[in-house]
């Protein structure tokens, strides 16, 4: 009995511990693509670029080549990479701030880029290995006793608009349905051709929780997977993804969402963690690939928000200086990231402590 307790506790640990490894392992695939673009374009428009390092704190490994050193340090929680002129005065010719103010948007916004096209990269490979049909914005049919249906919803018709929101793929089916407090819309369908508004369209609905969740009562369209409609839905889904990034910002900022319901660093390897070995057991890897390619398209978006400290932040300054031909004194800018950084620390903070609740109440 005793060794059947040990052989199970063993194998428990052994799972969590490899579907943490991957976790870690996507982390660190995305920090690296996303300091690998700010340093192949820092490198392509000639500037010096002190070190690129993967992780933060004390390094583990150092390396000098050139004039760059290249570090992996002890926390995969983030990285960098250190261009010579970049937050100082430098004489140097290669200095990041000698480049002209075009070069130097393209440098910083690289790092986002990278995180956006290995969104795309990993929805194509949902896409294409899953052995489903794709999703489109087409119904299919209306589903028993489809209150939808008595409101106008019909078979074949194409939805165009949600609520004033383009559709784009059959994830703005759920997502934006998803959004509301009463379950009516308002659509904009294409039928025989033709664009037909329908107003105050009911669904039913239920209260869970305090949420108010809307019943779906008709079946979409899928296609078999091809070439074409892999390549379309990969950037139509990706697309749809971003805006759900801006509109899951707008309902925070609005108070539709709690800060309670956002997820950190900690959060979301927990995620991919249980992802993984759901994907493990079922040898559907399909929903792997989608939380993936959300999470890196996330983190994209994110980094390109105007918030100080985030490229975002450093984008805006550079677009500022373009507009009136002259920089913003960096003294000022610095006190702008410095303070931003601080912020965005308690942030991190208050975020991880609330994964770390949600994780211990099995949330």
């Amino acid at each position: 009995m005793r060794a059947l307790l040990l052989e199970i506790t063993a194998s428990s640990v052994w799972s969590k511990v490899w579907t943490v490894a991957v976790a870690l392992l996507f982390f660190g695939l995305m920090i690296m693509l996303h300091e690998f673009g700010h340093f192949t374009c820092a490198k392509l428009f000639k500037v010096k670029v002190n070190e690129f390092s993967l992780g933060m704190g004390p390094a583990l490994f150092k390396r000098k080549r050139g004039d760059t050193q290249y570090a992996v340090r002890l926390f995969p929680i983030g990285g960098y990479v250190s261009m010579e002129g970049e937050d100082a005065d430098s004489e140097d010719d290669r200095a990041f701030g000698k480049k002209p103010v075009w070069q130097r948007i393209i440098i910083v916004a690289a790092g986002a880029i990278m995180n956006l096209l290995l969104g795309i990269l990993l929805m194509i490979l949902m896409l294409s290995t899953s052995g489903e049909y794709i999703g489109t914005n087409v119904i299919h049919s209306m589903t028993e006793d489809s209150v939808s249906a008595q409101y106008g919803l019909q078979k074949d018709d194409r939805f165009l608009e949600i609520d004033g929101h383009r559709v784009w793929s059959d994830l703005d089916l759920s997502f934006l349905l998803s959004r509301s407090d009463d379950g009516v819309f308002d659509f904009v369908v294409e039928r025989d051709g033709e664009k037909v508004t329908l107003d105050d369209v009911h669904f039913a609905t239920e209260e869970v929780d305090g949420v108010t969740l809307v019943h779906y009562d008709f079946i979409i369209v899928g296609e078999t997977p091809n070439f074409w409609n892999v390549t379309k839905n990969a950037f139509t889904q990706s697309a749809s993804i971003v805006r759900m990034v801006w509109l899951s910002l707008f309902d925070l900022v609005t108070g539709r969402y709690g800060l309670s319901q956002l997820a950190g660093p900690i959060g979301t390897m927990d995620i991919i963690s249980d992802v993984t070995a759901t994907a493990a057991s079922s040898g559907n890897i399909g929903n792997l690939l989608m939380i993936l390619a959300f999470i890196t398209i996330n983190i994209g978006v994110a980094n390109l928000l105007p918030l100080p400290a985030l490229d975002g932040g450093r984008l805006l300054f550079l677009v500022i200086e373009g507009i009136r031909r002259k920089p913003v004194n960096p003294k000022y800018e610095g006190y702008v990231h410095a303070a931003g950084m601080v912020l965005l620390l308690l942030l991190m903070v208050v975020v991880s402590l609330n994964d770390i609740l949600r994780i211990a109440r099995g949330g």
